[in-house]
């Protein structure tokens, strides 16, 4: 089992039902196996502002998740990142990383 499957697995068993995720991110495929269905984002922002609106109509009960890609997903991402912190609405972002193979290389 790969790590992306374990916390896959940790979101189902918390009640996640969807995240959204940046293409080719591994826990598109690990999250889909486990039940939650994935929304497909071209972009950070919108997918951090899914996720912002996701908790706030659900008003803090269940708390959005997005999965970026690694390196500039995080930066990408950071306007959402404030506004939701800016307002308290609770969101859970899951960064991507380069595979083990690749680290050190550059």
């Amino acid at each position: 089992m790969l790590g992306a499957d374990l916390v896959a697995k940790i979101l189902k068993a918390e009640g996640v039902d969807f995240m959204g995720v940046i293409p080719f991110n591994t826990l598109e495929e690990a999250g889909a196996k486990a039940g939650i269905r994935p929304l497909i984002f071209r972009q950070e922002r919108v997918g951090v502002n899914l996720a912002d609106g996701y908790s706030r109509i659900t008003n803090g009960q269940k708390t959005g998740v997005f999965a970026m890609q690694a390196g500039p997903g995080a930066e990408n991402a950071f306007a959402g990142v404030a506004t939701a912190y800016a307002d308290s609405v609770p969101i859970l972002l899951l960064p991507a990383s380069n595979p083990r193979s690749r680290h050190g290389v550059h």
